[in-house]
């Protein structure tokens, strides 16, 4: 077969398929056009989950007759900036620049873009399946209104295949939401609302400022929760500012999908967050919880690469070890400054279950309910098991100067009760001391360094010569954590000591995971990892036992200890070391509010 150019109406089709994947890539390429605009407030709506009709309205400056007829042409665009008479791609500032999703979506559907710019007369100009009409006047809203409305029907009615694709009208409502929310997140001191088939799904109100409005957009979108259990994260380095907001450790999920990462307004998905966020969290959360935040990275255009993919969803970093390493030290700095804070979900928990649990004594069993009758319910009668109760004599510490209390009395030679200016806080003793442990456990080992082990006999360990240098070079590095390593010929390395710590270990397997942690981050965190579970493990067993009576003094001593630990709210696994009741919770557990 002959080579021939392809048409143009192919050629955006062709394009249409990484631009527009679903409706929700649509929804994303309107919007960030709207944002682009300097729109203040963008409406949106969607029916059908986006295959009959997706509407994006804003009032941005708008467009002339002129530009609407560039702007659905291929690779016309306003933003992309000209330096010494070439486009530059290392500048760019904008959420969009490629110039292809209007042309893209106008290949696939029936989209309709009607405008005013300030001062001048409405147009409008359609394209259907690539078919051009307009522009022509229009009538645009109120009279004198500058902004932009763009109208897309029948999405993908043109590559009938394409339609076969799409998922369920509630997955791709729930898709579009989704994006909905990351572009909302990005900027705050814009307002937005999502009606879907008719129902308000969002009604965001602009933010009057744009950093200070950044936690409460968050919790607007995230859920009141986390902007009550969200620390502040601000940090810097060569150029890079990182801000945002981190959950605390005890506010966790079962995936990852409260976590979001924005590079200059953009919203993104990269897997280095996934591995920084693992990193600095390492310490507080079992493998199979994780932690919810928001953070965003700003930076000059020129140190991250966003023309990686035309969804513009991807992003390439010149320095990514810089990124990963502001990002994993905020972090932690961040949790550190929290201190022994624990999450307020954890109590309104413990109230729910309360409330659940605990039927009133007193309470008149109900044998009709719902028109039908019922077996009475039998009478509550408190538990028979005896309760182990040990009240001690108040102190001489007040109350109002220490945020933990008190200590009044121990349960089930378990549970510290003690008693603060405005309620309780109840304490696990094993889970608060484990946590007390393997920070000093920490300290002393980045005070004093890793122990080593010489081998009696070094292991070899065969690698490929790439890996031989990727992990000789890390060499320093690894003999601070007690891992002694050196270049054995061009492919192999052999090992003479390891950290005394590990005790017996798979020497082989540690080192092929460093090599392959090497070559994909840039940093050896399988070592560091297993010193830290290995210490984690030893502070459960030299911890407080669960079961142990404490007098006052150590009840006492153990909750200024927690006061004075970073870290103190949680256990090595993630789980509150604490639970405080406030006085006003309480009294509602009791009608008295």
């Amino acid at each position: 077969m002959a080579i021939r150019r392809l048409s143009e109406g192919t050629v955006n089709r062709i394009a249409a398929g990484e631009v527009v994947e679903r409706p929700a890539a649509a929804i994303k390429e309107l919007v960030e056009n709207a944002m682009d605009a300097g729109a203040t407030r963008i409406d949106i709506a969607a029916s059908n989950g986006g295959a009959d009709l997706l509407l994006v309205e804003d009032d941005g400056i708008g467009m002339s007759a002129e530009d609407l007829r560039l702007a659905i042409e291929r690779h016309a665009t306003s933003k992309l900036p000209v330096v010494g008479g070439e486009d530059d791609l290392s500048h760019i500032v904008t959420m969009g620049f490629r110039g292809e999703a209007l042309p893209s979506i106008g290949a696939v559907a029936r989209l309709s873009l009607t405008s005013r710019m300030a001062g001048t007369e409405a147009a409008e100009i359609r394209v259907d399946g690539g078919k051009i009409e307009g522009p022509r006047p229009a009538a645009f809203l109120a009279s004198g209104q500058h902004g932009t409305r763009a109208e897309v029907r029948e999405l993908f009615y043109a590559t009938p295949a394409r339609l076969k694709f799409l998922k369920s009208t509630r997955s791709e409502d729930l898709a579009i939401t989704d994006m909905v929310k990351r572009l909302a997140m990005a900027r705050p001191d814009i307002g937005f609302t999502l009606t879907l088939d008719g129902r308000r799904a969002l009604d965001l109100a602009a933010e009057p400022d744009l950093m200070d409005g950044r936690l409460p957009r968050l919790a607007r979108i995230m859920g009141r929760d986390f902007g009550d259990n969200a620390a502040r994260v601000e940090a810097g380095r060569e150029g890079i500012s990182l801000s945002g907001y981190a959950g605390l450790p005890t506010y966790n999920r079962a995936n990852a999908a409260m976590q979001f990462l924005f590079v200059n307004g953009r919203p993104v998905r990269d897997k280095l967050l996934v591995g920084a966020v693992r990193g600095a969290y390492a310490d507080f959360l079992a493998r199979d919880r994780h932690p919810a935040l928001a953070l965003f990275l700003d930076c000059d255009p020129s140190f991250v690469d966003v023309n990686v993919h035309p969804a513009k969803t991807e992003v390439r970093f010149r320095d990514a070890g810089l990124v990963r390493g502001l990002i994993v030290g905020a972090l932690k700095h961040a949790i550190e400054a929290s201190g022994q804070r624990a999450s307020t979900t954890v109590a309104s928990s413990a109230l729910a279950a309360f409330q659940r649990q605990a039927p009133s004594p007193f309470q008149t069993p109900n044998i009709f309910s719902g028109g039908g009758m019922h077996e009475a319910p039998q009478a509550y009668v408190p538990s028979s098991v005896p309760m182990s109760v040990r009240m001690e004599e108040v102190s001489a510490e007040t109350v109002a100067d220490t945020p933990l209390g008190v200590a009044r009395a121990q349960l089930h030679e378990t549970y510290v009760v003690a008693q603060t200016a405005d309620g309780i806080v109840i304490v696990d003793q094993h889970a608060a001391h484990e946590r007390l442990v393997y920070e000093r456990m920490k300290k002393a080992l980045a005070n004093g360094g890793v122990h080593r082990q010489p081998l009696l006999i070094p292991e070899v360990v065969d690698l490929d010569p790439s890996e031989v240098i990727r992990v000789s070079a890390r060499a320093a590095e690894l003999a601070e954590l007690g891992l002694v390593i050196e270049a054995f010929g061009p492919d192999a390395v052999v090992v003479r000591e390891v950290p005394a710590i590990l005790g017996k270990l798979d020497v082989k397997g540690l080192v092929r995971d460093l090599a392959d942690e090497i070559a994909e981050t840039g940093n050896a965190l399988s070592l560091k990892e297993r010193l830290e579970e290995v210490s984690g493990t030893l502070a459960c067993h030299m911890s407080v036992r669960a079961g142990r009576r404490l007098n006052a003094e150590e009840m006492n001593a153990l909750l200024r200890e927690m006061e004075a630990t970073p870290h103190s709210g949680q256990c090595n696994h993630g789980r509150p070391t604490y639970v405080e009741l406030k006085l006003a919770d309480i009294e509602k557990l009791f009608g008295r509010r």
